[in-house]
């Protein structure tokens, strides 16, 4: 599913919303979640899941073409956890 998919779904969902309201609700919630991350706050959805900010440490890895060491800066990237009503749902 795709973002487009996503607003047509939510669109049929609720009664009475056009897919422009749609898409400014879908946009809102994804503004959100991204700007909590980038705060680096943890976002808990209860039955879904949780967003958080994970922390790679800077470290040495190998170029796979030439065997070269390198050195690998630090970065930041988004984990998720799955909640338990999304985990029963899919078993």
């Amino acid at each position: 599913m795709n973002k487009a998919e996503l607003i047509e779904v939510v669109a049929e969902a609720v009664d009475g919303l056009s897919k422009a309201d749609a898409t400014r609700a879908v946009d809102a919630v994804l503004n959100g979640i991204n700007e909590a991350l980038q705060k680096g706050d943890q976002i808990t959805l209860v039955g879904f899941g949780t967003f958080k900010v994970k922390h790679r440490a800077a470290r040495t890895g190998r170029n796979p073409r030439t065997g070269e060491s390198m050195e690998i800066s630090a970065s930041n990237s988004v984990g998720f956890k799955a909640g338990k009503a999304l985990k029963d749902a899919l078993n």
